[in-house]
């Protein structure tokens, strides 16, 4: 199961970013420095850490505000507020720790994972939660949901970018070791054929 999500996850990413023509290239050795470059992207990863840490606040303050003004909410709304609510958390959870864990490890999958979960997800929720007035938005649960909704929105924009150049990156590093073990091959077999001269003689 985890092996086929994971196969899934990867056809997304291929189809959603596609690779330059720069990085097929096994040529561009300057591209690439032998394993001693890393493509974790610095803004996305600050942005997951914290964002970790404001989730907990911002749950509780949701929390709070829900029961506050649970009595003046119609039925419909408390029901819709509550499944949001349930949904986001455990969105929020899963979405964090893969994003923070893709992205420190250079691991396509994962941090592709989060940035969709992100983007198909959490990103419509948090709009709904901050702009739904009949939901009897309060001020202090306005003034969560805009941070939040500010955490979201940059990781969506840097999370495209981080993958890009990530799967860029793996890609020419593939082809590089191809093309190097292509090399180590033929030496091989040079030398091997003149060991062999050698014998003969």
């Amino acid at each position: 199961m985890d092996a086929t999500l994971r196969r899934g996850v990867t056809t997304v990413t291929d189809v959603l970013f596609p690779v330059s023509k720069s990085a097929k290239d096994p040529q561009q050795h300057n591209i690439l420095n032998a394993g001693n470059e890393y493509v974790t992207n610095l803004p996305l990863q600050m942005a997951l850490y914290f964002n970790c840490f404001f989730f907990p606040f911002w749950l509780t303050v949701t929390i709070v505000v829900f029961e506050v003004k649970y009595d003046y909410l119609t039925t419909l709304y408390s029901i819709i507020l509550l499944a949001i609510y349930i949904v986001y958390t455990i969105i929020e959870v899963v979405r964090l720790y893969i994003g923070y864990l893709g992205n420190l490890t250079e691991r396509v999958p994962e941090l592709a994972g989060s940035w969709l979960l992100t983007l198909l997800i959490q990103f419509p929720l948090i709009i709904l939660l901050l702009f739904n007035e009949d939901a009897l938005i309060l001020p202090m649960e306005r003034a969560v949901h805009v941070v939040e909704a500010l955490f979201v929105l940059f990781e969506v924009i840097c999370g495209y970018f981080a993958i890009r150049i990530m799967v860029n990156y793996q890609v020419t590093k593939f082809h590089l070791r191809q093309f190097t073990d292509l090399e180590q091959l033929s030496l091989n077999d040079y030398n091997y054929d003149d060991t062999r001269h050698e014998k003969y003689y």
